[in-house]
Parts: C-alpha cells; structure tokens; sequence
C-alpha cells in the first residue's frame, strides 16, 4: 500500500508538470490554431537560463524571473516573426516552422551550453510532508504548490478580467473579434507570453526535479504534449490539464507499480488513440472545435 501511494503521489507530480508544459500550447492553439511545437523549446531554454542564472546568482526566485522574462521574449519574437507571417497559408506549414524551430533551438542550446547532461542543483524552499510510513518530498511539494498558484492565476485572468475575455473572443473567432474592436495582435501577443513564461517555470521544475538540463530535453515532451491536447480536447486548456493529470498518474501506476511491459512515452499515444475512438473531439473537447 506504501508503494502505491508513493507512486500515486509521484504521479500527481508528473502530471503536474506535463500540465505546465501543455497549458501553454493549449492557449496559444485555441488563440492561433497553429500547433507550437517549438514551445517545448522554448521549455528547454527557460531550463538553461534558470539554471544558468542560478549559478550565476544562487537564488531561485531570480532563475525564474529571469527565465521567465527571457522566455516571454522569445515567445513574442516567435509569433511575430514566424507564426504570423504564415497565417495566410495552410495550417501544415505553421507545424512545419514550429517542427524546424524546436530542432533549430534545441541545437542552439546544444551549441551554446554543450551537449553534456547538467545537474540543476537548486532546491526549492517547500516542507515535506509525513503522512503515516510516507513522506512527500519538498520538490513533489513545490510542484504541486507552483502548479496550483499557476493554475489558479490563469482561471483568475481567464474569467475574470478584460484580457481574458478578450481571449476567449480570439479563440472563438478573431475576425469577429477584431470587428467588435478587440486587439487580436495585441492578444495574440500577450498569450504568447504567458505560454512562454509558463514553459519557463515548467523548464526550471523539471530540470530541479529530474536533476538534469540538457539540449534534447524538449523531444518527448514537444510530442506528448500534443497527444495530451488531442486527448484534452483541441484549444481546451482545462482539458489539457486534465489530461496531463491522468497520464502522469497512469503512466506511473502502469509502469512503476504493475510493472506494465510498455515504455513510458508509449502510453500517451496509446491514451490518445483509445480517447479518440470513444470521444472524437476529446474529454471536454466540442464537435466542430468551439
């Protein structure tokens, strides 16, 4: 029973983390409808200034302004100088950029900080907890702390400030949108930048809890986390998270407590399959998108 809880909770942390990684590509598909893979490059580079910044300060909450701020940037200049130039073509050659841009990064990263595997020895000011034989690490605390107060912060922009309804517009339809005066550049931008940031913070947990930064770190996550926003629903950010949780779960009672003769990045893609046969447009996804 030990072990189960322990995987259980081990799960909720994964989750947690595939769900910062994927809110961001959910808002900036529901706004843009372009699949950002580059955003798990974007999650790499936040990883390497935290951690460069840390070393270079020792203070954690500095690493993730700055990662944060660096990775906004980097968000922005991406929309703008690669994504909305593509708009007028078909769908397929925004992936196709986003696809070169996270190869592109990742050997950036690679060139600039080496291909060498870096431990990220920070370590995040949160309790552990006992609970009776168990007890739940302060980075499995940090983790479930940070994702909530992220969480919690974008449902509070979401529904209740004019930026978030400005948003929703967007994502329902931007020519509408900007007929009834909505800056949709302005949003787009802004959306952009809270993705980004959200990759950073995901980046720098990652890296803190896995102990490890290096230039590939991105590769599995750009792709699971595009099953992740299938399975959620497309454009469903609370579908994404949703999803994020129940995979991290699954995957590690599956292959950590049944000892389940699959490999771990399988199961998203099998999830996705089976999601798809049952619900087309996903949990909480619509028919037709909207």
């Amino acid at each position: 029973m030990e072990i189960l809880i322990e995987q259980f909770f081990n799960g909720l942390a994964a989750g947690a983390i595939y769900a910062l990684i994927t809110l961001g590509l959910a808002l900036i598909y529901g706004v843009m409808k372009i699949l950002h893979v580059a955003h798990a490059s974007v999650f790499t580079v936040g990883a390497y200034t935290g951690l460069f910044l840390y070393t270079l300060t020792g203070s954690l909450l500095l690493a993730a302004l700055g990662s944060m701020a660096l990775c906004a940037i980097l968000g922005v200049c991406i929309e703008r100088y690669v994504y909305y130039p593509l708009l007028k073509f078909p769908p397929y050659v925004s992936l196709i950029s986003s696809i070169a841009l996270l190869i592109g990064l990742e050997e950036i990263c690679r060139l600039i900080a080496g291909p060498e595997v870096r431990s990220f020895p920070g370590e995040l000011p949160f309790p552990a907890f006992t609970i009776g034989d168990f007890t739940i690490s302060s980075t499995i605390t940090a983790t479930f702390a940070i994702t909530f107060a992220v969480l919690l912060l974008l449902w509070f922009i979401m529904t209740k400030t004019e930026l978030g309804l400005a948003m929703r517009a967007v994502s329902q339809d931007m020519e509408i949108a900007a007929s009834l005066g909505v800056h949709t550049q302005k949003t787009v931008a802004i959306t952009f930048v809270i993705g980004s940031a959200i990759a950073a913070i995901a980046g720098i947990l990652v890296g803190i809890y896995y102990n490890q930064v290096y230039p590939m770190m991105g590769t599995v996550p750009a792709y699971k986390t595009l099953a992740l926003i299938v399975v959620g629903g497309m454009g469903s950010a609370t579908g994404a998270v949703l999803a994020s949780f129940l995979l991290g779960v699954a995957e590690t009672l599956l292959i950590g407590f049944a000892n389940i003769p699959l490999p771990r990045d399988a199961l998203a893609f099998i999830a996705m399959i089976i999601i798809l046969m049952w619900r087309p447009a996903g949990l909480l996804g619509r028919k037709g998108g909207k």
